[in-house]
């Protein structure tokens, strides 16, 4: 038994779900105030950045000893978890709690009930591995809103997008194995990004940044998928394998589809609720982990993700002239991009290249304020994004 008290168990599991003189003289003064004052503000920015470069370095290093410490339990040894809770409370409770509330409880429920035994200590330690991803995920995310925000003032920007890359460089391990996993080319499309990120700062285009922003944002969305609900790889394939000899493995591994699943669960509960609470069911840890369905999973990501798609280019068309009309142009390329592997093997490799070619076509077409070649392959993404939605029920 992964729980021991029904009460106790139901009442996390709820809170699981719950889931920014003279005129010379004058002038002078003016000119040597004004001069001072730029000099103090560069030493206070500097300083600022300083001070935030310790703190994400401390944010980082709780969670990994934090997770160090809860993986014990994976290999029968006995974990500290008071030590883990004193550790989350003083040295990551904070970014935690700024960036999501609702993930504060989750973590702070799990770690109290891996103190108390009501829940297994190995499905403890994954839901505070990937729910503070999930946090570094956000914080990446927020460091892009700030250099949004930000933007002109170059040496305030760089200092953001190094935050971006320290964060970014927790989740790379994760993106290492599902590459690993898939043969897929993530890690390079992600520093490609930030690359697109760093040469539009220095060339004061906010548009390149905004594309180079979305690369690094969807490949990473793209990552947390792959993990969670892909196959052959993902967590609901190998929880509903697992359940068939190991219903303890089983539930560990139900749960890590579940915590990845949170990085992206979002994104589809607010465009395709249907198949969001098919993915949500399946992976709920009140459920038994018998009944999960990873075709059902993998579908209804399926659906949904093609799905944002088709709203990425509604919102497109919408723009038509504007920056966000290439932006989402990009989204909606990128999403399809998120599905790749199963347009194949759902369709064929070829039906995934002529999708892939439609998606570029009609981005360059945005690029180049090409109106009618963009309206027709909009209409043939439509219709190729409406068929993969209806094959994939």
């Amino acid at each position: 038994m992964v729980f021991k008290s029904k009460l106790t168990y139901l009442l996390l599991v709820f809170v699981l779900v719950l889931s920014a003189c003279g005129q010379n003289e004058g002038n002078s003064s003016k000119e040597n105030s004004e001069e001072t004052s730029s000099e103090e503000s560069t030493e206070n920015t500097k300083e600022s950045a300083e001070d935030e470069s310790s703190e994400d370095a401390d944010f980082v290093a709780a969670y990994k000893e934090g997770k160090t410490e809860l993986a014990k339990a994976s290999e029968g040894e006995e974990v500290d978890y008071q030590s883990v809770i004193d550790l989350y409370n003083k040295d990551l409770q904070p970014l935690v709690a700024e960036r999501d509330e609702s993930i504060d409880q989750q973590i702070t429920a799990a770690l109290e009930a891996g103190k108390s035994g009501e829940m297994d200590g190995a499905v403890v330690k994954q839901i505070f591995d990937k729910l503070t991803q999930k946090v570094f995920y956000l914080t990446v995310k927020h460091e892009f809103d700030e250099i949004n925000e930000n933007w002109g003032n170059t040496e305030e920007v760089n200092s953001e997008i190094e935050e971006a890359k320290e964060y970014y460089a927790v989740l790379k391990e994760t993106v290492e194995k599902r590459d690993a996993a898939y043969e897929t080319t993530m890690v390079d499309q992600i520093d490609a990004g930030f690359s697109e990120i760093e040469k539009a700062v220095e060339n004061d285009d906010k548009l390149g940044f905004q594309l180079g922003k979305q690369l690094v944002d969807k490949t990473l969305m793209k990552t947390f998928y792959l993990a969670a609900g892909a196959m052959p790889n993902g967590y609901a394939t190998k929880a509903a394998e697992a359940a068939k000899e190991d219903a303890k493995e089983a539930k560990v591994e139900q749960a890590e589809g579940w915590a990845f699943y949170q990085s992206i669960s979002s994104y589809l509960n607010e465009y395709a609720k249907e198949d969001a609470s098919i993915i949500e069911e399946n992976f709920n840890l009140e459920n038994d982990v018998k009944n999960l369905d990873p075709e059902a999973v993998n579908h209804a990501f399926v659906r949904g993700f093609a799905k944002i798609a088709l709203h990425e280019y509604e919102e497109s068309e919408e723009n038509w002239g504007e920056d966000k009309s290439t932006i989402t142009a990009l989204e909606g390329a990128l999403f399809i991009d998120l599905i790749a592997s199963d347009i194949k093997s759902m369709e064929s490799e070829e039906d995934y290249t002529t999708l892939n070619e439609l998606a570029q076509s009609y981005l360059e077409a945005v690029k180049a304020d090409e109106k009618e070649q963009a309206m027709e392959d909009l209409k043939n993404l439509e219709d190729r994004l409406n068929t993969i939605i209806e094959n994939a029920k």
